[in-house]
């Protein structure tokens, strides 16, 4: 979870060189990557700049109102370096950042210290309100040291941290949100990355699932690599929780039952090598450039000197299609619309396709709605068709991915 220092960058370039001579021989077999993912540097805890890599894809790629701020012209820039350091605030705003008015804490302002330390949140200590949730952190839980016995694994979150809700089962758990024994709902980063979206002006679906080699789950359960195969072919990232399959808590300072050992990542691509070996493409959250591998199977993947963790489990996040205008032209009826544009490279042949396209739909009641596509199919995000002077029409979006 901590970011690699001076003194741990000797071996992490180490294990980017000997992946860069795997990646040009697994070429050969089969390469798959999703284009233009962000690789931002450590900020804040792993899973705030994973998230923020995911949702800075995504700003890029169809839902331009996930990112709103003064960097880089309001598109979520490719790196956080220099200049492009106040995307930082994307999943933890500060006062006086990224265009944030000085007089205004923000997340970093009430939850954060320092990686790890275990003290109360500076805005109980300063016993002032919180502020209002604003950036991606404030709704996945990082940070905040606010509630106990999460999932009867840990308490959290201490700084750099955050937590996931698991079925132990192995299934995949659709669009959860964890309460606590008063019911009032928990944070967790699957049920926030939804409320993410939800505050941003979108729609989203979010999942959870431990891997398929996870040792506690039953055979043939479990995220595999076919599932992966299937998300990044249709065009979804896919985040990486990786822990300790025996750890659930652990001391800090003096601090019982705190987080264990985390490291969040995001998974954009795979590769199989010519001896059929399944190989996942991350981004590690360090800003490690473009050649991060591991191969699918219980071993510690994160790099060796810096972290030893195994992959836990997944967590999806689908953003759903939003019609955003419908205004009378005189060509007719001009409709726009955000929605997934991904394009994914086929290293393997040099080349590269959009995913996704889109079928607009029109009903003419919602009592008893029937969706009937309206015009052909298009990859662009608005379309026009004839004017209808029907008195009510309703329009929706439907993505199809190829």
């Amino acid at each position: 979870m901590i970011p690699p220092t001076q003194q741990r960058l000797g071996p992490l370039l180490g294990l980017v060189m000997m992946l860069q001579q795997l990646g040009s021989q697994a070429v050969a077999g089969a390469s798959y990557f999703l284009s233009e993912v962000p690789d931002y540097q450590w900020h804040a805890g792993c899973f705030g700049t994973a998230t923020g890599n995911l949702i800075g894809f995504w700003d890029r790629h169809g839902f331009s109102d996930f990112y709103k701020g003064p960097t880089n012209n309001g598109l979520a820039p490719l790196n956080s370096n220099g200049s492009n350091a106040g995307i930082n605030a994307l999943w933890a705003s500060k006062k006086g950042v990224d265009g944030r008015p000085k007089d205004k804490p923000g997340h970093m302002d009430d939850y954060y210290i320092d990686y790890e330390d275990p003290s109360p949140d500076p805005y109980e200590s300063l016993r002032r309100e919180e502020h209002a949730p604003d950036c991606i952190g404030d709704f996945i839980g990082l940070n905040q040291d606010k509630w106990r016995a999460l999932n009867q694994e840990c308490d959290g979150n201490i700084d750099g941290y955050s937590f996931v809700f698991w079925d132990y089962s192995g299934a995949r758990r659709l669009n959860f949100t964890p309460n606590s024994d008063e019911g009032e709902p928990i944070q967790d980063i699957q049920s926030g990355l939804r409320a993410w979206a939800d505050f941003c002006g979108y729609a989203a679906e979010s999942f959870t699932q431990l891997s398929d080699f996870n040792p506690g789950v039953p055979p043939h359960a479990g995220f595999s690599f076919e599932d992966l195969k299937a998300e990044i072919d249709s065009g979804y990232p896919v985040l990486l929780f990786m822990q300790d399959f025996t750890q659930y808590s652990r001391t800090v300072g003096a601090r019982d039952n705190a987080n264990p050992a985390i490291h969040g990542m995001l998974a954009y691509g795979y590769t199989i090598s010519d001896e059929g070996t399944p190989f996942v493409r991350y981004r590690t959250s360090w800003a490690s450039g473009n050649f991060n591998f591991s191969a699918w199977d219980s071993a510690n993947w994160t790099p060796e000197g810096i972290l030893k963790l195994p992959l836990r489990g997944v967590i999806g996040f689908h953003p759903k299609p939003k019609i955003t205008s419908v205004v009378r032209t005189p060509q007719g009826l001009q409709l726009r619309w955000h929605a997934p544009r991904s394009i994914l490279v086929n290293e393997s042949e040099n080349h590269s396709k959009q995913v996704q396209s889109f079928i607009l739909e029109r009903a003419f009641s919602l009592n008893d709605p029937h969706f009937e596509p309206v015009g052909n199919p298009t990859t662009d995000l608005e379309t026009v068709i004839p004017f209808n002077a029907d008195p009510e029409s309703y329009f929706r979006v439907r993505v199809k991915t190829h």
